[in-house]
């Protein structure tokens, strides 16, 4: 009974000693496979990694060698597929992921449809490679302005979107956006539409509390030395606390000044 129990003990010992830890790497499939350096196990028998999963499912790449390849085409998943790789490895090494950046998702958006409404874009897209944000901006006071985020499905499939916005008087001027990992952005094409809403003014001119606009809108506050102070959507701002002198507001569709008295 001794023997049994001291030789069900040197197993548990056994198998503890050689599992150490396990690599877990969550992404998107993107058509590339993954390559990692697999040192030397440190009893220097055999090499560190000892079983790689895809999705759960044990691979049958070659992994006794000092380098190896993770090889994700023979799932035959679609691109932006999510999967999860586990590196399992022994004790008292460590192997290393050479390109982890390609399991991230990529901006490979097409715009097949781009719609602007009154206060409503709409869009349908194909050929996402993972879920990314798609960002709306509107061109308002001589640069493009994010007005909101939608977050993308990230499927090859077409795929439809829509998001409230807020118009300006006259021109208005919409696109999307979408940043990767990379952080080189991807544009869809702009969208135009010609609004019939009333133009928007604000008083006073010199402000002792509050700034007042003719409608709701859109504004940004900046000092003399272009840092703002205030932005939001309202009819009307409270500058109570900001220091005297001169002010830029942007609203609307326009550029202007005011004084704090």
């Amino acid at each position: 009974m001794k023997k049994i129990l001291f030789a069900c003990l040197a197993t548990v010992v056994s198998l503890s000693s050689v599992f150490a830890g396990e690599m877990v790497l969550r992404g998107t499939f993107q058509g590339e496979n993954l390559y990692v350096k697999n040192p030397f196990a440190a009893s220097g028998v055999g090499f560190c990694v000892y079983e790689v999963t895809v999705n759960g499912q044990t691979t049958t790449d070659e992994i006794n060698s000092s380098a190896f390849e993770v090889d994700l085409t023979v799932f035959e998943f679609t691109i932006g597929q999510p999967i999860t790789v586990g590196i399992k490895y022994k004790e008292d090494c460590a192997p290393k992921v050479l390109n982890p950046e390609v399991l991230n998702s990529r901006a490979s958006f097409e715009v097949v449809d781009l719609k602007l409404t009154e206060d409503k874009i709409s869009w349908t897209a194909k050929n996402e490679a993972g879920a990314l944000p798609y960002i709306i901006e509107q061109y308002r006071w001589n640069k493009w302005v994010k007005v909101g985020e939608i977050n993308g499905k990230g499927t090859a499939s077409e795929n439809t979107y829509e998001a409230e916005v807020r118009e300006h008087t006259g021109e208005n001027k919409f696109r999307l956006k979408q940043v990767d990992y990379r952080k080189k952005p991807r544009y869809s094409d702009e969208v135009t539409i010609v609004s019939t809403k009333p133009e928007v003014s604000f008083s006073p001119s010199r402000v002792d509390d509050v700034l007042t606009f003719s409608a709701p809108t859109l504004y940004e506050i900046y000092d003399e030395y272009g840092g703002i102070v205030f932005k939001g959507y309202s009819t009307e701002v409270n500058v109570a606390s900001l220091e005297k002198g001169k002010y830029y507001i942007n609203y609307d569709n326009k550029m202007e000044q005011f004084t704090k008295k």
